[in-house]
């Protein structure tokens, strides 16, 4: 465990509930994303219908999540009036009204599933042509979180998302 990771481990005990408020999955590398109400997220892969699950298992880049508010705020720096389309940025999970950072290195719980967020997710130069000029610049510090799926399970928008506690048991 990394100075990070212990500090993270040590000071966010408490956060509160988020919500999920949008599901893409990416079919194929560079296809167009498909918007879901529901998934399955599957241990050790990522979530079923979505191309990551066909790469290396246990990778730590399993699934991708942004906040609302992160989204709102690259809106903002662009100068948009209008709100960006979550799959234009091609992540896994939007949530809202959750400090994003502070899920790093932690275990969260959306419905039925359990990650563990392992990583930011950084922009990628596709968001220069999605976003338009300076799009990657407006995502820096933005982009989310890289997470892996510690537990199976269905998670629908609408679930909330919350802290997985030592209390809590894996089933």
């Amino acid at each position: 465990m990394n100075s990070q990771q212990r500090l993270f481990s040590r000071f966010v005990t408490h956060l509160p509930e988020g919500q999920l408020t949008w599901i893409g999955l990416r079919p194929e590398r560079k296809a167009e994303m498909k918007t879901v109400d529901t998934v399955q997220a599957l241990e050790g892969l990522g979530l079923e219908g979505d191309h990551r699950t066909e790469k290396t298992p246990g990778s730590a880049r399993q699934v991708t999540i942004i906040s609302e508010e992160f989204i709102q705020q690259t809106a903002h720096f662009l100068k948009r009036e209008t709100a960006i389309d979550p799959q234009l940025l091609r992540r896994n999970l939007v949530v809202k009204n959750i400090n994003l950072n502070a899920l790093r290195y932690q275990k969260f719980q959306i419905g039925d599933a359990i990650f563990e967020a392992t990583a930011l997710c950084h922009p990628c130069v596709r968001m220069e042509h999605a976003l338009g000029k300076g799009g990657l610049a407006a995502m820096l510090g933005h982009g989310g979180l890289c997470c892996k799926v510690l537990q199976t399970g269905q998670i629908n928008v609408g679930d909330s998302v919350s802290l997985f506690t030592p209390q809590m048991k894996l089933l």
